[in-house]
C-alpha cells in the first residue's frame, strides 16, 4: 500500500477538522512544541499503537517540531515507547512532572535524566495508610523501578519490583507515591483528599484505581514549561494533547489544548478543542492538521 493511501482516511479527517488547530498555532517544524500524553492519548489501553499515529509523530518530528511526551510513566516504562515511535532524540516529561529525560541513544541506558523533583514522602504515607490499610502503596525508585508493600497486577510497574515494608517506604525522599485501591473510583480519590486534608503535594487520578501523589506544584505543565523555556519555543507555539486528570494542568498550559474524545467531561471542560477516541486515531487527526496547515 502507498503511503499517500495509507494516511488517506487520517489526512481527510484532518481536512474536515481543520477548526481543532487555529490559526495561531505555527505550521509544524523547530517554532513549534508539541506535548503528547501517552496512555490513552497515543496508546490503546491495551497498549496498541496504531500506525496512523506512529506515521504522524514521525512526520511531526522530521519537520522540525519539537515533540515531548508528556507522561505519569516512569522512565523506564517511557523509553520503549519512544523508541516505538522512533524518537531518537529530544526530550521526555516523566512521573507526571517531577522528572525530565533527554533521550541519547549514545548513553548506556538510551537516556540521560536532566531534572529530578523529590518530596518527603512520609506523612502523604501515612494518612493514606490510616484511611486505606489494605491498599498497595508504591514508591518509585528512579532509574530502577519500584519499592511496594504488595504486589500490584502484572504490567502495571516496570522496572525492578522489591517488595518492602511499609515503613522502609518513608525513609527517602520520592519523585511519586502511588496508591492502587481496586474498589474505588476516581470520586472516591477526590473525597479521601478532601477528607483527609493533604497538604504540601499534587495529586492525580490515573484511573479509576490508581491515585498518585507528586511534590507541590510539580506537573506536567511546571516540567514543559520550564523545557519550553529552554527551547526558546514562544509560548504561542505550544499544542498539548492528553485525556486524564493527570493532563489538566498541560492542557490549560498549552496555548491550544487538545483532549481525546475518550477522556471525561472534566478533561473536555479544560481543552480548546476535543479530537476523536483513542481508537479512532485520534491523535494522529490532530498532528496531520498540524503537518497540513
Amino acid at each position: 500500500m502507498r503511503e499517500t493511501d495509507r494516511l488517506a482516511p487520517v489526512a481527510e479527517r484532518a481536512a474536515r477538522w481543520r477548526r481543532l488547530v487555529p490559526d495561531s498555532v505555527p505550521a509544524a517544524g523547530p517554532d513549534l512544541m508539541v506535548a503528547l500524553d501517552i496512555d490513552g492519548t497515543l496508546l490503546t489501553h491495551d497498549g496498541g499503537l496504531g500506525e496512523e499515529v506512529r506515521g504522524a509523530v514521525t512526520d511531526l518530528r522530521a519537520s522540525g517540531a519539537h515533540v515531548v511526551l508528556a507522561t505519569g510513566r516512569s522512565v523506564q516504562a517511557t523509553i520503549p515507547v519512544a523508541v516505538e515511535l522512533g524518537l531518537t532524540d529530544g526530550m521526555m516529561v516523566c512521573s507526571n512532572g517531577a522528572v525530565c529525560v533527554r533521550i541519547d541513544p549514545q548513553e548506556e541506558l538510551g537516556y540521560e535524566i536532566t531534572d529530578v523533583v523529590t518530596f518527603d514522602p512520609g506523612p502523604a504515607l501515612r494518612l493514606l495508610r490510616q484511611e486505606l490499610p489494605d491498599g498497595l502503596f508504591a514508591v518509585e525508585d528512579l532509574g530502577r523501578g519500584y519499592k511496594v508493600t504488595a504486589p500490584f497486577p502484572m504490567g502495571e510497574l516496570t522496572g525492578e519490583v522489591q517488595i518492602v515494608p511499609f515503613e522502609e517506604l518513608l525513609d527517602a525522599p520520592a519523585t511519586r507515591v502511588t496508591l492502587r485501591a481496586p474498589h474505588l473510583d476516581s470520586s472516591d480519590f477526590d473525597a479521601l483528599v478532601d477528607r483527609i486534608g493533604l497538604h504540601g503535594v499534587g495529586y492525580a487520578v490515573g484511573w479509576t484505581a490508581w491515585l498518585d501523589i507528586s511534590p507541590e506544584g510539580v506537573n506536567k505543565a511546571s516540567a514543559l514549561e520550564m523545557l519550553r523555556g529552554r527551547l526558546d519555543i514562544d509560548p504561542g507555539a505550544t499544542v498539548a494533547m492528553g485525556d486524564g486528570g493527570n493532563d489538566l494542568e498541560m492542557l490549560e498550559w498549552a496555548a491550544h489544548g487538545v483532549a481525546m474524545g475518550n477522556a471525561g467531561p472534566h478533561v473536555h471542560a479544560v481543552a480548546d478543542a476535543v479530537t476523536g477516541e483513542v481508537l479512532e486515531d485520534g491523535a494522529a487527526v490532530v498532528l496531520r492538521a498540524l503537518l497540513e496547515r
